[in-house]
């Protein structure tokens, strides 16, 4: 029988110490997530812990150390699909280090009127990361002043001490636009988002076709990140006299939108019209959808933020940084030859 149940009650940070061989200042630091312990060190505190089902007390080491251990996470937008991925992986590393994070919907904040960050500071959250393109800098601004606070996958607002991290959206756009150029494609059209991100995905596809001498090929047509934008987009552009034989939207999202609109205009994709969409989201994985698009790196930039929030826990005055994640292309069914 284990310590704790020798003595009758719950096991505590001592029986900890004593089962694994070492002190209790030492168990509090491998709970803590600190890396100043020799792994052998940390590995037997931790089967320790498992064998005792030790569970550390979450108001009493708050109430030590002055922190709630909670990290708030403001989403621009909860019906993005690709944000799960990031989560996953901002989650997976603050759950690694004992946090714990709070969502908050970003869009429910203003339409209620509310300051972005301030039900966050309410709660006195140890940290905040921003999830998206976020319309209320001054907000997010005000928060860095009091807390650490990180942007995960969106290039905006560049704030003072505030780290970003996001996919590398202009080699993210040239993969894509590069394969539809080796299929044979030459009229190729972009449906274009908003805001930072959407900026730099539809400059690069539009130096991409300049390179290769086809500015002049290059059709825009503006679109808002979601299925019903690239829908109307798509009856737009495929209702052109010169329509396109390739679509590059700017998301996954859109995309389901301009292989909808072909269909109901009778062309087939992709014999007839190749799509390549962005994120490489669980829609694009669906097997009647297939879709050829760019891997962003949700689970790498999560986790890259969630690095940078524990290092500005640490440093909280180190200068501002910007990671940009390697994006791959996920080559699927959407994408063929254009028609001879």
């Amino acid at each position: 029988m284990g310590a704790a149940g020798s003595s009758g009650g719950k096991p505590t940070i001592r029986t900890v110490a004593e089962r694994a061989g070492v002190s209790k200042s030492l168990v509090s630091l491998v709970l803590r997530g600190s890396d100043q312990v020799r792994p052998e060190k940390r590995e037997a505190v931790l089967t320790a812990v498992r064998e005792l089902g030790y569970r550390p007390n979450a108001a009493a080491r708050s109430l030590s150390e002055q922190r709630t251990r909670t990290v708030g996470v403001l989403l621009n937008d909860l019906r993005n699909p690709w944000f799960v991925d990031l989560l996953d992986g901002l989650n997976s590393l603050l759950h690694d280090n004992g946090l714990r994070m709070l969502l908050g919907d970003a869009r429910l904040n203003r339409r209620l009127g509310q300051d972005l960050a301030s039900p966050f500071l309410d709660l006195q959250v140890d940290g905040l990361v921003a999830v998206g393109t976020l319309p209320d800098p001054v907000s997010l601004a005000r928060a860095a002043e009091r807390i650490p606070v990180v942007v995960a996958g969106s290039r905006e607002p560049a704030l003072p001490g505030v780290d970003v991290v996001a996919g590398d959206d202009t080699l993210g756009a040239r993969l894509a636009t590069e394969h539809l150029l080796a299929l044979g494609h030459r009229r190729i059209a972009h449906v274009s988002g908003h805001g930072a991100v959407g900026e730099l995905r539809r400059r690069s596809f539009e130096a991409t076709m300049a390179a290769h001498g086809l500015a002049g090929d290059a059709l825009v047509e503006p679109g808002d990140l979601t299925e019903e934008g690239g829908y109307r987009a798509a009856v737009r552009l495929l209702g052109r006299p010169d329509r396109p034989t390739a679509v590059f939207a700017v998301n996954d999202m859109t995309s389901v939108g301009v292989v909808s609109a072909a269909e109901e205009s009778g062309l087939r994709v992709p014999s007839a019209l190749s799509v390549v969409g962005y994120d490489n989201t669980s829609i694009s994985q669906l097997r009647h959808v297939w879709l050829t698009t760019v891997d962003n790196a949700g689970h790498d930039v999560g986790r890259r933020a969630a690095r940078c929030l524990l290092d500005r826990f640490d440093r909280p005055t180190r200068p501002a940084e910007l990671q940009l994640t390697t994006p791959t292309l996920e080559v699927r069914g959407t994408t063929a030859p254009p028609p001879v």
